[in-house]
């Protein structure tokens, strides 16, 4: 594939906003203050919580660009093109080669309304050998995702091939580590592990947006699947990894660490009732969402995700496109957490514990600053809500559009 000359048009510029299928009135009534229209260019300690619902895709599949399309519609902000695990090896090569094309493509159309697009990549040597055959369409990308992670020469050749990418194709480019490697699986090896990522991530800080955690490929280095009744924080030896993550990288908010995919999209009768409660639905006359939730067995969905964001986790891989509004609906900031976080912010450097403006809590200036800063962080990705009952109507709104726009409630994007 010959590389994209200087003639080319700029790459596209890629600008994104949480819940785009929003309409101008929809926006105005759900929230009180609006998400923010990002970009790969906004600065990274943004870009890492902003992320939010990453669809993954493999890249074998001939309509990339079109599906990618079709992604942004529904409120995709990030996806992944996929040429590691979802793809064959015998394969790759032809993967590799229509990932290329449906790059350059892309680079010359400047207005492609498309999510930030990252590359998932098998080595440092795929990474070397898309940027010879891109040029300067690989500057499409907002980066590239990183399997399985090692501390050491491997880790360094990693991240170096995607610093010499950026330099290739003339615009910086993310790495993206997932960390999911048996040495962060094993008791006695994690410490050292996590202590040698942290070491490298460091001395590529500028390079480093975020890490992922591969909560399928721990499990199954245990010979484990959790099921559609079990979140990934309920099994027990991924948890102490996971535990283990959060402790080494998000202390004092240093990296954003994404939660792990969610697998399940819909099964056959359950086992356990259900916790997602009837009152909000039934008070915001959306029982028929609440049913549909549970027949997709969504409500594990929902659960996980709030225990990622109580855990320190920002964002989460997703594999079908009704789990994208999920995801990111959790995300968006209540209009109580946002007057607190201002409260605790406002009083930075005075100290003290103030009481809530909902009469329900106490604000602790000093333990709550680090939390109000991440908060309004997010908020500025997601937004802040106008009303409690206004995340229903988010679910609602994006239900339609991913069951509209994709005509899918039972087969994966992938």
């Amino acid at each position: 594939m010959a590389a994209a000359g200087p003639g080319r048009r700029p790459a596209a510029p890629l600008t994104v906003q949480h819940f785009g299928f929003l309409s101008a009135p929809e926006r105005e009534l759900l929230f009180a203050v609006p998400p923010e229209v990002f970009s790969r260019d906004s600065p990274p300690e943004l870009l890492a919580v902003a992320l939010g619902a990453t669809l993954y895709t493999p890249g074998s599949r001939p309509s990339l660009s079109y599906t990618a399309r079709r992604a942004q519609a529904i409120g995709v902000t990030s996806q992944v093109w996929c040429l590691e695990d979802s793809v064959s090896h015998e394969e790759v090569p032809a993967a590799q080669a229509n990932v290329v094309a449906q790059l350059q493509g892309l680079h010359a159309e400047p207005d492609a309304a498309v999510p930030l697009l990252l590359v998932r990549v098998r080595s440092p040597e795929q990474v070397a050998e898309l940027a010879a055959a891109a040029g300067t369409a690989l500057g499409v990308l907002t980066g590239f995702v990183l399997p399985k992670i090692a501390p050491g020469q491997a880790g360094e050749e990693f991240l170096r091939a995607v610093e010499q990418a950026s330099r290739q194709c003339g615009r910086h480019l993310y790495a993206l580590p997932v960390l999911e490697h048996e040495h962060l699986a094993w008791r006695e090896t994690r410490a050292e592990h996590l202590a040698g990522l942290r070491e490298l991530f460091d001395r590529h800080r500028g390079t480093v947006l975020s890490l992922r955690v591969g909560g399928t490929d721990l499990c199954g280095l245990f010979g484990l699947r959790r099921d559609r009744d079990t979140t990934i924080w309920d099994v027990a030896v991924v948890r102490d990894a996971l535990c283990d993550v959060v402790n080494t990288f998000g202390r004092r908010g240093d990296y954003a660490v994404s939660g792990p995919v969610w697998e399940h999209f819909q099964g056959p009768d359950r086992l356990f009732k259900s916790l997602l409660r009837a009152t909000p639905f039934e008070r915001g006359g959306r029982m028929p969402l609440r049913q549909q939730l549970l027949r997709d067995d969504a409500d594990a969905l929902l659960r996980e995700v709030l225990l990622d964001r109580a855990n320190g986790l920002h964002g989460k891989t997703v594999i079908h496109p009704t789990h994208v509004t999920i995801v990111n609906a959790l995300h968006a900031v209540s209009r109580e957490e946002h007057d607190d976080a201002l409260t605790v912010l406002t009083a930075r450097g005075r100290g003290g514990a103030l009481a809530s403006s909902s009469h329900n809590k106490m604000n602790e200036v000093g333990p709550h600053e680090l939390w109000a800063e991440q908060l309004l962080a997010r908020a500025r990705a997601y937004g802040v809500l106008a009303s409690p009952d206004a995340v229903l109507e988010l679910l609602h709104r994006g239900r339609l559009v991913a069951d509209t726009r994709f005509a899918a409630r039972t087969v994966p994007v992938p």
